[in-house]
């Protein structure tokens, strides 16, 4: 038997609000509950009841009371609270006092601040600003901008009118900004004039006017001054973010909406096109990240939150949603690397930080570079660090355990754009076993499903869902019949959530994730659609066809591009270089395969679809037992113990 490589304290327990949670639940029901374990089954076999009291424990601010709690028995297009009304933006901004809300920190320059009450009033000016832009309920706004506190304003801003936010990060090129915002329609952008990274900076307003062209619905540019004092103007549509705020105000309307109104609109991979647009609805946004602040990660107001992420990443809103509580959440913009991956952990200690958000990449990267930030830190605030994006490898465990804490939390959480929260994360009343997520969270009724959708535990399967749970999407946007929905989540198992991880629950009640059942690449915790990459790839001259997979290597997976060569062309060291380029220019640099490798044909199915999955079982010495469904069956044997994939 496994043994924990940390447990918390009696009092640690005790204290948390998981357990106060636990203790009023068992009173109030009238049913004993001695473990988690009881409050998660009772959780998601009473599933209208549970989030009846979570939206009790958020005292959600609503001007209509609900009048069901759920609606419909079956998963698909259930719905959640019918009948109230409320206001995402006017959940968050609760609280208008002298205490911290935003601290930011960004390359080559000094840390800033903004308080509760010094938010509210800039996202009041902002709204104003929108008004005056003739913003309405439902328009879609557009952020193209670093993790900057203005993103978070603009957004409070928008969502406060009922408008509906969606955000990509600067770094994408523009037919990664057009395959979004191109299908949403924005009526408003904004955008900071340029953004820093590793010392470097980048303009954004060339790639800005191009957007600008391209994307007709686009009325209004706001620019945000950030490697410039003046920026220039992008075009006649474009202002500067003091314009736009130039009428300070103390008040905001904030619009009534159903609980379901969009808030945020997300983007999938792209894996076979363009990415589809996700609309997430604002009052399963509230009540879930509630839920997952204040009960799994216990989180209270007087915490510090951060979260490494980029505007384009749902643990950006995910971060963002501290506010609800009434905690400080910290902004990071630019290169975790900076000082040799010093800055973070500098950043721990200036700030007092509690929690801090990242992923295995980093870990990884910190232990690479030699980094021991209990030697060179005082952590001594730190209570737990939060991992995503990819599974926390057993030398991430060993190496947070003896070079950064021995009495933390190290919680691997696990969700996705699709549901912008998890399905399984920290869990601050239970252990924490190597390689393994604690637990399963409450509400959410997560199975492992095998082959031939069985529930099985202990056996690797299919991360499914089986009851309805209150962030799931609302809808894709423009697929007015659902059927893209239903296709991306309900079909693989008639009526339940398939979610597309291979995972493993243990006999404790936690998951263990062994990557993505689909092609679906997942590089440092970046989500990345081999579409994308096809895309700019295979418009190139000497590029005839290609396949892109994802290799484990080094506890993560890297990205190995297998091209195939016209007639007259070698795979030189040039040409990869401009391989390189073009998917940087295109995309963004995330993209970018860590391996190209020349190769005489790609497999494809009879019917022309690239076979991705195949490819990656071969490289990882798997088999392959479906070779009847493709076109070339010997196009697999070229990829059997590749020499160029053991560097």
């Amino acid at each position: 038997m496994a043994e924990p490589v940390w447990t918390p304290s009696e009092e640690r327990v005790n204290s948390s609000q998981l357990k106060k949670y636990l203790d009023a639940t068992a009173e109030r029901i009238g049913r004993p509950m001695d473990s988690y374990a009881d409050l998660y089954d009772w959780s998601v076999t009473h599933v209208a009841d549970f989030w009846e009291s979570i939206w009790n424990e958020a005292r959600i601010i609503h001007s209509e009371p609900y009048r069901q709690v759920l609606l419909g028995e079956k998963m698909f297009k259930a719905s959640f609270f019918d009948g109230a009304r409320l206001n995402f933006a006017e959940n968050l901004l609760r609280y208008r006092d002298d205490y911290v809300a935003i601290i930011h920190w960004q390359e080559n320059a000094s840390p800033t601040r903004l308080t509760y009450k010094q938010l509210y009033r800039h996202v009041a000016a902002c709204a104003h600003g929108l008004r005056a832009l003739g913003v309405e309920k439902g328009d879609r706004i557009a952020g193209f901008l670093p993790n900057m506190p203005e993103a978070v304003i603009a957004m409070l801003a928008t969502t406060s009118l009922g408008a509906v936010w969606s955000s990509c990060s600067p770094d994408f090129g523009l037919k990664g900004v057009l395959d979004r915002f191109g299908q949403i329609e924005p009526k408003v952008l904004f955008t900071a004039d340029g953004y820093r990274y590793g010392g470097k900076e980048f303009d954004s307003l060339g790639l800005v006017s191009q957007i600008a062209t391209q994307v007709k619905s686009i009325a209004q540019i706001v620019v945000v001054p950030r490697i410039q004092e003046s920026p220039p103007r992008v075009s006649g549509k474009s202002v500067l973010w003091s314009h736009l705020v130039s009428n300070p105000t103390d008040e905001i309307t904030f619009e009534q909406v159903p609980f379901n109104h969009p808030v945020y609109i997300m983007y999938s991979s792209g894996t076979t096109g363009k990415p589809k647009c996700i609309v997430h609805g604002g009052g399963g946004t509230l009540l879930q990240h509630y839920k997952e602040h204040v009960l799994h990660t216990d989180l209270r107001r007087e915490d510090v939150l951060m979260y490494f992420t980029t505007c384009g990443w749902m643990m950006w809103n995910w971060l963002v949603s501290g506010l609800q509580v009434g905690a400080t959440i910290m902004l990071f913009d630019g290169s975790p690397g900076q000082d040799k991956f010093r800055v973070l952990w500098q950043a721990v200690q200036d700030e007092k930080m509690t929690v801090l958000g990242t992923s295995p990449k980093f870990l990884s990267a910190c232990e690479s570079a030699g980094r021991k930030p209990n030697e060179e830190f005082d952590l001594s605030t730190l209570r737990a660090i939060l991992s995503t994006g990819a599974p926390l490898a057993g030398a991430n465990f060993d190496w947070v355990y003896t070079a950064v804490k021995d009495d933390i939390q190290l919680a691997s959480i696990s969700g996705g754009t699709d549901i912008i929260s998890c399905f399984a994360l920290g869990n601050p009343m239970l252990p924490v076993y190597r390689e393994e997520l604690q637990s399963r969270g409450l509400g959410m009724k997560v199975e492992v499903y095998n082959d031939q959708g069985t529930p099985v535990v202990n056996e690797v399967g299919e991360l499914v869902c089986t009851a309805p749970f209150v962030s799931m999407p609302v809808s894709f946007w423009n697929d007015p019949n659902d059927e893209l929905y239903h296709a991306a989540y309900f079909e693989h198992f008639d009526g339940i959530w398939r979610h597309g991880d291979y995972v493993k629950l243990t006999p404790r009640g936690g998951l263990i994730i062994y990557g993505r059942s689909d092609a679906t690449l997942n590089p440092g915790g970046v989500r990345i659609g081999t579409a994308e990459i096809y895309g700019p790839v295979e418009a190139m001259d000497e590029i005839a066809d290609s396949i892109v997979v994802a290799q484990k290597w080094n506890g993560d997976t890297r990205v190995v591009l297998f091209v195939v060569l016209k007639d007259g062309y070698h795979l030189t060291e040039d040409l990869r270089a401009r391989i390189r380029e073009r998917i940087r220019q295109d995309t963004t640099p995330r993209h970018v395969p860590a391996k190209i490798i020349a190769v005489s044909s790609v497999p494809h199915t009879l019917n022309g679809k690239k076979v991705e999955i195949a490819v990656t079982k071969i490289i990882h010495g798997e088999t392959v037992a479906n070779r009847d469904a493709l076109a070339n069956p010997e196009s697999l044997d070229q990829f059997v113990g590749m020499e160029e994939l053991t560097h």
